[in-house]
Parts: structure tokens; C-alpha cells; sequence
């Protein structure tokens, strides 16, 4: 099954998109449902250039933990991550959930 991402984008984007989740998943151990979701909810409504909109101009990681923690210094080594923030995922029940939560 292929992810479910909510923007307009072309094949290119979306496969930018899936690398994002790639990350998120990766970084942070959630499943890739969540990780979709939190894409879905942040850009869902967008319409995005074609490759190489302006988001592709930045590394999935960047993405990563922006959705994750919000703007954090991840770049610095030896930054606290213990006092970072975890975003909560979107809502149940949100339109941006397009696989079920546990997947």
C-alpha cells in the first residue's frame, strides 16, 4: 500500500514526502500511519510546486523533527533533547489519519 498524503503535488514531491515519513519514522520510532498523518495535517491543504518545490530545498530530517518537536536545534550536538517538546499526533478521527492509527 502506497502513503495516502492529502497535498497536491507531482510524483516527484510526493516521493520527497515519503522521505519525510522515512524520517519520522526512523528519528523517532512511530509508525508510518502517524508519521503520514502528521505530513497530512501540516501541508494537507497545500498545493505544492513542482519538484523541487521550495519545502524540498531542506533535508527530511529538518521536516522530521519540525513535525515531531517543533523548531528545535537538532543540528546542535550537544543540545538537551530531553527538554524537547513532542508534538501531539493529529486527532483521531482527523482527515489527516488516511491509514488507521496502528498502522
Amino acid at each position: 500500500m502506497s502513503d495516502a498524503f492529502l497535498m497536491h503535488a507531482d510524483a516527484e514531491t510526493t516521493a520527497y514526502f515519503s522521505e519525510v515519513a522515512d524520517a519520522l519514522c526512523a528519528l523517532f520510532g512511530i509508525p508510518r500511519a502517524e508519521a503520514v498523518a502528521r505530513l497530512n495535517a501540516q501541508w494537507g491543504a497545500v498545493e505544492f510546486e513542482p519538484y523541487p518545490d521550495l519545502v524540498c530545498h531542506e533535508e527530511p530530517e529538518h521536516w522530521a523533527y519540525l513535525l515531531y518537536h517543533g523548531d528545535v536545534p537538532y543540528w546542535e550536538a550537544d543540545a538537551d533533547r530531553s527538554a524537547w517538546p513532542v508534538l501531539p499526533p493529529p486527532p483521531a478521527g482527523s482527515a489527516a489519519w488516511t491509514a488507521p492509527p496502528q498502522g
